[in-house]
């Protein structure tokens, strides 16, 4: 029998190297017998031929309705573990935080957008956590009571802009949470409307939240090798950097500006003088502490803003909540003062409508999806390590077992509910957790104590002060947005629509007025603080300190 050549050996082991590396190959898109049940795949694909263009939130509830609370899905290389039930959420992105607060990789939205600076998307590790712990320095629950003199006087300006030109409440709900933002990151307040850094924020959130959301991104993350394509077949390259370029120019030229006036004692306190504490001990760069301050502004701006006009598009088309809450509003408040955070606990419709807003429209309707760290298991599952793990919000909140008749904006649901937000997540009776919209475990939003107040004075002084209907069309018939039409992306809300805004009396509107000018002497002739309110939570951090296991 004639011996082998050596060259026969290689061609035979490249021949076995090529079988292994197809069947390899063909192992791509398969779902494990082992991990959670969902739709049938296909070589290589897996269900990513099953995604969504737009809307995916509903289709994630379609097949959390057919494969149940937890079920995966199969992205070519990747895996998607979705969390469809308060339980499963509780359960491992509350419970087992120490394993599932990392994040997957996304060239795009962080590599490319954010120049991998975004705290959003941040990898779980040492930065993040430095990060997290110096953000609740000035977030947590007792600073934000301090913060409420900002929420005031830039919630009566709010007031006074809706009052003037109606038809733009949109751009004046975002002016009112951008300002506070602003003043507590940098010490200054946004003036107008027309702010040009203003108007580059939301637009900037917007491309970012598309980019993230966009087919190609999702594509390339799943299949990395399609990173090395040259510029010319992945011409979203260029634009991500350009979006970058931009976003970059605004947030460490905020950053640069306030640490100059910093270091000259001519800045206003603000949470950048703890940064620039904290980056001569870190010694971080510039740009991860202008993009530390940029996410601030963004999560500070945006959020609460789509949650507010959202609550606008509710009034135009459930009428009877505005009844009932001015009802309570003239009952506990009366017409000769605007309601104030002492009121809150007596006003409790309309703590409901602070609830009931982000829950009938969360505007993270399907989270920032968690990562696990290693392999775990769940009701007899496999959930392997470095999965994508999403917390469902919208099927939460839409779940009639949850919340009866869920499309309805009922802010009675809440009537017995008398937890802040911070208190409701971390409730152990998930089922009396109020909604997801801030997010879960070591992720939750670190700014929900102070959204929760921005949002309530929002509301209720919007209610008290104004009427909002739906506006007719040449015929006398009401225009009624469709509440289904969302802009697309991370992040979502309502897609513009018109709403009749009028003061309730003369009386109402003269009242806006003077609360106005009377803010007027606490101001300097370029409209900024004279001296900022005592009390801040800033120039208390010390980054010299142990930093503890929670964070």
């Amino acid at each position: 029998m004639a011996a082998f050549t050596s060259s026969q050996y290689a061609l035979a082991a490249g021949g076995i190297g090529i079988l292994l590396l197809l069947a390899k190959i063909l192992t791509i898109g398969r779902r494990p017998k082992n991990y959670p049940p969902g739709p049938p795949t296909l070589p290589i694909l897996g269900n990513m031929h099953l995604m969504p263009k737009k809307d995916a939130h509903l289709q994630f509830q379609k097949w959390a309705q057919e494969y149940g609370p937890v079920y995966s899905l199969i992205l070519g290389t990747k895996t998607l573990i979705v969390l469809s039930s308060d339980t499963a959420v509780k359960d491992l992105l509350d419970k087992r935080s120490a394993i599932y607060s990392d994040r997957q990789p996304s060239y795009m939205g962080q590599d490319l957008v954010s120049g991998g600076l975004r705290v959003l998307l941040m990898r779980y590790g040492p930065t993040w956590r430095m990060i997290r712990k110096m953000v609740h320095n000035i977030l947590n629950i007792v600073a934000a009571r301090s913060y409420v003199p900002y929420q005031d006087l830039e919630n009566k300006y709010m007031l006074l802009g809706i009052l003037e030109s109606p038809d733009l409440f949109a751009d004046h709900i975002r002016r009112y949470t951008n300002s506070l933002t602003t003043q507590m990151v940098f010490g200054f307040r946004t003036l107008s409307i027309d702010d040009p850094k203003l108007k580059q924020l939301f637009h900037g959130f917007e491309k970012f939240c598309e980019v993230t959301g966009n087919g190609v991104a999702v594509v390339i993350d799943l299949f990395p090798i399609l990173r090395y394509l040259p510029d010319f077949m992945l011409p979203m390259r260029a634009y991500c950097k350009r979006l970058h370029a931009k976003e970059k120019d605004l947030y460490v030229g905020h950053w640069m500006n306030v640490k100059k006036a910093i270091k000259a004692g001519t800045a206003k306190p603000c949470f950048c003088v703890d940064l620039v504490k904290a980056q001569e001990v870190e010694g971080f760069s510039d740009d991860l502490a202008g993009y530390t301050a940029g996410s601030l502004l963004e999560a500070g701006s945006d959020t609460t803003a789509a949650t507010l006009i959202a609550f606008i598009q509710a009034l135009v088309l459930f009428p009877n909540v505005q009844k009932l809450a001015q009802e309570e509003l003239d009952r506990v408040v009366g017409q000769d003062r605007l309601p104030t955070m002492e009121d809150e606990m007596n006003l409790q419709y309309i703590r409901g409508c602070v609830k009931e807003s982000m829950r009938w429209m969360p505007t993270d309707i399907l989270g920032v999806p968690h990562a696990v760290t290693k392999d775990d298991w769940y009701m007899g599952y496999l959930i392997p390590k470095g999965a994508g793990v999403v917390n469902n919000v919208w099927t939460i909140h839409m779940d009639p077992k949850r919340h009866p008749n869920p499309r309805e904006f009922d802010p009675s649901r809440y009537a017995t509910d008398f937890q802040t937000a911070g208190e409701a997540a971390a409730n152990p009776d998930v089922s009396k957790r109020d909604h997801f919209t801030l997010g879960t475990g070591r992720r939750i939003c670190q700014g929900m104590h102070i959204a929760e107040r921005s949002l309530f004075l929002g509301i209720s002084r919007i209610l008290w002060a104004f009427n909002v209907e739906a506006p007719l069309d040449a015929d006398g018939k009401k225009i009624l947005p469709d509440p289904n039409k969302l802009t697309q992306g991370l992040f979502v809300l309502p897609e513009p629509f018109r709403a009749n805004i009028r003061p309730r009396s003369e009386k109402h509107a003269a009242m806006i007025r003077e609360q106005w000018d009377s803010c007027l002497p606490l101001l300097d002739g370029e409209m900024q603080w004279r001296e900022v309110p005592k009390g801040m939570a800033f120039s208390t951090y010390d980054p010299t300190k142990h930093q503890s296991a929670e964070f």
